[in-house]
């Protein structure tokens, strides 16, 4: 993983833990914290913060003895985020450049239908 210094690490990690989440890479069990901290090569103490924060937002949930977990609704609350983030932030941001490099609609509709290989 390509950390960025713009944003936390443990927040970068719960990212992409909610992107396995909701490409079903991850539908019932998340890895351990440790067998996670080896695959990311990250401290072990960031990725239990990460599982506190995502475990906070009613993304997964732990079952002492036994492990970590998608929570039942956690693919619903995620798209339900990432969808008001992407309205409130990205889509204007998006809008705003297809208006100042003049690019059309029909353009876009044609990009989706003909993606470039």
């Amino acid at each position: 993983m390509d950390f960025q210094d713009q944003k936390a690490i443990y927040l970068q990690i719960a990212d992409l833990i909610e992107e396995r989440i909701l490409a079903q890479v991850w539908t019932e069990r998340i890895p351990a914290i440790r067998e996670l901290a080896a695959e990311l090569k990250v401290n072990p103490n960031t990725i239990a913060r990460t599982y506190a924060h995502l475990e906070a937002q009613g993304i997964m949930s732990t079952q002492r003895g036994v492990g970590y977990f998608v929570a039942p609704e956690a693919r619903a609350h995620i798209l339900e985020a990432r969808k008001a983030i992407f309205l409130k932030k990205t889509a204007p941001e998006f809008l705003k450049t297809l208006q100042l490099l003049n690019i059309r609609l029909e353009d876009l509709v044609e990009l989706c239908q003909n993606p470039p290989a």
